[in-house]
């Protein structure tokens, strides 16, 4: 199609490799008199023409204003206001003379247990001694048979329910109590927080006995089986309980509920491992770290070492505005907050301005003060290191059984990678089949310890942290490693749309399976 001649077609040009846009038929007009293009644009332009006539030529004069240095004017725009970051900056001078905020204080009402016996961890490290918070309901019967140990996610605390020490709400306060999913006329019930977290426990920001000072990053790095295998002396040195009726957790608690009952099998009867898996996967994995290196970041964490000073609260708050993001499903959401802006009335910001991101914030503000950076560090490396499989199992036993107390040393050097990552020339995916295959018949064999301990193993559709064919995994290696007592549950996206958070959430159809396992005879 031919244009006009007075037509004002958009065409591309570039100028000394500026690109700009002129109309067709008409002047160009460039967007800074100050800018090389615009040079050009106003430069004589020298042509070859005929004898007689003028020898330069002019482009047609710009219709732009212009001004002189004696007619400057103000900016075009007012700088945009930036009150996301105003809070943030805030906070900061509020701890410009520190220290970190005692975050074990934000929880009160709970025991402490306390072990002077070194504890080996799985990567060489060691912890002369360390404590342990914890919390009970209901009553420990005669021949102590009925406790149940319910295990934690990455940031929660001992206190799972109210008590007359502390009677707010605790983080499955409907779960728990008389005729409950755990019922407390049936269960003694015991909840911890575990090492490396910030509520009671040891972790990060405790006192290492050695020499006085805050552990920070000198804090070893753990792994499940090592908060399992602590918890273990609670239960039976502490409490003289020797076989728990149940193992039971969800998300991280449901990594705990299998690992504690693979590495005390006698010492189990039943377990329950809710929205967790048998091995981290590379989802769940990057995510973790892309918390970890948002919070890391943060100038003001200092590598670890900034209790004394202003803690890194806006890589904090960033890290949990990710985590938040994996917690529930994109169809809630889009239920919950659509396209809304918090103040349609107002003009577009950088900062929170839909609701998403309102509730996004609110979030990661929230957090960023009740948790202990370091904490989610050490907590949320625990679980990517998670992997129930034979050989990393029989590998942190023959770590833990060399240590020498006297000459461990918690932290050490690592290492990036020497070349970049590269992707694997593989069309047929033969390889990675062999690797797979191979890969999860060495998982079969480390949950092969469990033939013998029946395990109910409930998954969520909508749960894009721990997909549900993670928790299918965990019943299918069990089955395939000879247990018979293996019962799967899958909740549809029909049933439940909140995604990993389903476990806090769905009463009914979280509580009522786990009721009936926990009480019926086996």
């Amino acid at each position: 199609m031919r244009v006009p001649k007075t037509s004002s077609v958009l065409r591309s040009v570039s100028v000394r490799g500026v690109a700009s846009s002129t109309v067709v038929g008409r002047p160009a007009v460039t967007a800074s008199r100050s800018h090389p293009a615009a040079e050009v644009a106003s430069a004589p332009v020298t042509r070859s023409i005929p004898q007689g006539l003028p020898t330069t030529i002019r482009n047609p004069p710009i219709s732009t204003p212009t001004s002189t240095p004696s007619q400057k004017r103000g900016p075009s725009n007012r700088p945009m206001a930036f009150p996301c970051l105003d809070v943030i900056e805030s906070r900061n001078r509020s701890y410009d003379s520190g220290p970190e905020p005692t975050y074990s204080r934000n929880i009160t009402g709970y025991e402490v247990f306390h072990s002077s016996e070194p504890l080996r961890l799985d990567n060489g490290g060691i912890l002369l001694e360390y404590d342990i918070a914890y919390e009970t309901w209901g009553t420990l019967n005669a021949d102590r048979s009925n406790a149940v140990l319910l295990h934690t996610g990455l940031s929660a605390s001992s206190h799972a329910h109210s008590t007359a020490k502390n009677p707010a709400p605790g983080w499955w306060e409907k779960f728990i109590g008389p005729g409950c999913a755990v019922d407390t006329d049936k269960f003694f019930v015991i909840c911890t927080n575990v090492i490396g977290g910030c509520y009671g426990s040891s972790g990060p920001s405790s006192v290492d006995p050695s020499d006085g000072q805050r552990y920070a990053t000198r804090f070893p790095i753990l792994t499940i089986d090592d908060m399992t295998r602590a918890q273990q002396r609670l239960i039976q040195q502490q409490l003289g309980i020797q076989k728990l009726h149940a193992s039971v957790g969800a998300s991280m608690g449901g990594m705990q509920s299998l690992s504690y009952g693979a590495q005390f099998t006698e010492s189990v009867g039943r377990i329950v491992s809710i929205s967790g898996c048998a091995r981290s996967h590379p989802y769940s994995v990057a995510m973790r770290h892309t918390q970890r290196q948002a919070l890391m970041s943060d100038p003001n964490w200092q590598r670890g070492f900034y209790y004394d000073s202003v803690p890194p609260h806006a890589g904090m708050k960033l890290a949990r505005e990710i985590a938040t993001i994996t917690y529930r499903s994109g169809p809630e959401w889009e239920q919950r907050f659509g396209r809304k802006r918090a103040d349609p009335t107002k003009p577009p910001a950088l900062c929170a301005d839909f609701l998403i991101e309102t509730y996004l914030d609110h979030q990661g503000e929230k957090f960023c003060l009740e948790y202990d950076p370091n904490s989610l560090l050490y907590v949320s490396k625990a679980m990517d290191l998670f992997d129930m499989s034979l050989t990393m199992r029989e590998r942190a036993i023959r770590t833990r059984t060399l240590i020498n107390i006297d000459d461990a040393v918690a932290g050490g050097s690592c290492a990036l990678p020497r070349s970049p990552y590269e992707e694997v020339n593989d069309n047929e995916g033969v390889g990675r089949q062999l690797e797979f295959d191979e890969a999860r018949e060495d998982l079969v064999a480390g949950m092969r310890v469990l033939k013998n301990t029946p395990v109910f193993v409930l998954g969520v559709e909508s749960d894009i942290l721990f997909p549900s064919w993670q928790q299918k995994e965990i019943a299918d290696c069990l089955t395939e490693a000879g247990n018979k007592g293996v019962e799967h549950v899958e909740l549809s996206s029909e049933v439940s749309w909140y995604g990993h958070d389903t476990f806090l959430l769905s009463l009914s159809e979280v509580g009522g399976p786990v009721k009936k396992f926990l009480e019926k005879d086996i």
